[in-house]
């Protein structure tokens, strides 16, 4: 017994209600293995992937993979061998939310019930994939800071000069806008800098570090915030992550530092790196963030916007950190 009827093409995007499809094998629970094998045999499904068991009201009773249902013994009954509390999803739910409940729980299908607990249909794992691949394609072109949406995203590495040049230039002036401010900030400090150039040495590598733990910062946050996490759960664990990178980036590196037979400099390196570190991570949480708030893509907050504020304080930190500790 199926339920519905097919739906036809869907439109891949938006909610996860424009992915069901309801050609499904959908049994009673006391229908038994060998009886639900034989029902099969000759019908075409949408998908097959997971057997639905429903109750005399159609309402969910639990899903067998096909895996167990071939395996299993012709007398046993479906509704034993049914995940009885499989993850579902409700009609209207953002498509990405529902393809990671389902990657997150190892499921190859995903149910969708509504709120009486009826089935609706189910989400077979080939669109779940495609879901999967048009959102990371949409999150790497928005954390590049020049695309806004997937079907843009899809067609990026085909678009003339001229549209390509639109999309990127206006994050690129304000990354060389940030480029002017660093240089004035590096020339206020230039009489320090000539008089110990050993300074200079370390300052790229202290603001490359920081960009670096930014931007895994970044993408932990902006994947959070595209699948509904909210910051509250994730800014405590990535506030001292980002503590305990920067003790370990600045105790590897002080050793090295030191080899430069400058101490107070190896110690401002080491201590700017920390710092830095620390700082970066909660600035990768804290643009998205505010940007999530004031109700934009919170995916632009991990592009150039963020790669330029964290140079910046990467900057003024080291050199701050240099005229307490060098003098």
């Amino acid at each position: 017994m199926t339920v519905g009827a097919p739906t036809g093409g869907a439109d891949f995007t938006g909610t996860a209600d424009q992915h069901v499809v309801t050609e499904v094998p959908t049994f009673r629970p006391e229908v038994s293995a060998g009886q639900a094998r034989a029902r099969m045999l000759g019908r075409r499904f949408e998908s097959a992937c997971d057997i639905v068991v429903v109750d005399e009201e159609g309402r969910l009773h639990g899903l067998v993979s096909i895996e167990q249902l071939l395996a299993a013994d012709d007398a046993v009954a479906v509704g034993e061998l049914a995940d009885h509390d499989p993850p579902t999803v409700t009609p209207g739910v953002d498509q990405e939310i529902a393809a990671w409940r389902a990657v997150q729980h190892a499921e190859s299908s995903l149910a969708m019930v509504g709120p009486d607990g009826r089935f609706h249909g189910l989400i077979p794992p080939q669109r779940l994939l495609r879901v999967l691949l048009e959102e990371h394609d949409e999150d790497m072109a928005r954390l590049g800071g020049y695309l806004k949406g997937s079907a843009t995203a899809r067609t990026a590495a085909e678009e003339p000069v001229r549209r390509r040049f639109a999309h990127r230039i206006p994050w690129l002036l304000l990354g060389l806008l940030g480029a002017m401010l660093s240089a004035g900030i590096v020339g206020s400090f230039e009489e320090q800098l000539a008089a110990n150039v050993t300074l200079a040495f370390f300052l790229p590598g202290v603001v490359y570090m920081a960009d670096a733990v930014g931007t895994q910062t970044e993408a932990v946050v902006v994947r959070g915030l595209s699948v509904g996490v909210s910051i509250r759960r994730l800014v405590r664990g990535e506030a001292i992550t980002g503590l305990i990178i920067g003790a370990a980036m600045a105790a590897t590196f002080l050793p090295f530092a030191l080899l430069y037979d400058d101490t107070p400099v190896a110690l401002t390196a080491s201590i700017s790196l920390f710092a830095a570190c620390s700082v970066a991570s909660v600035l990768a949480m804290a643009l998205p963030w505010l940007l999530n708030r004031l109700g934009q893509d919170p995916a632009f907050g991990s592009g150039p916007l963020a790669t330029v504020v964290q140079d910046l304080v990467s900057i003024a930190v080291y050199l701050l950190t240099s005229l307490i500790i060098v003098g």
